[in-house]
């Protein structure tokens, strides 16, 4: 399984589609991470002041229909994250019955994110 953060807004436009974030256009690629710790490291490096509910699909890489390659994070890795890590980037739209789950970003009074939990009520 991987892991993408998305706004719960993003992640609703248009549900009959695939979702393809602005990422995918700017990048070639959609983002994404490998277990919960970097998530959340993630979320703490670029996501704090993103509106929320702040989502984490967990995708099974094997039902992904665009293809997925380990790299490493250019120029480098988040804070809190090992050098050499590598990140699952996916070069195409996510076909949403590659999601697994749909987990929500908790966050502690110091507006950090300090767990992911799961949210029946989001599909």
């Amino acid at each position: 399984m991987i892991y993408h953060v998305v706004p719960l807004g993003e992640w609703n436009v248009n549900p009959e589609l695939p979702y393809a974030p602005a990422s995918l256009a700017e990048e070639g690629f959609v983002h994404c991470s490998a277990d919960e710790a970097t998530t959340l490291a993630i979320v703490n490096a670029f996501y704090r002041s993103t509106s929320r509910p702040l989502l984490a699909l967990v995708l099974d890489e094997s039902r992904l229909v665009a293809r997925c390659e380990w790299e490493a994070a250019a120029p480098a890795p988040p804070p809190g994250v090992a050098e050499g890590t590598l990140f699952p980037h996916v070069f195409g739209p996510i076909n949403r019955d590659a999601v697994e789950r749909i987990l929500l970003v908790q966050w502690d009074e110091e507006d950090r994110a300090t767990g992911l939990e799961e949210n029946a009520g989001v599909h």
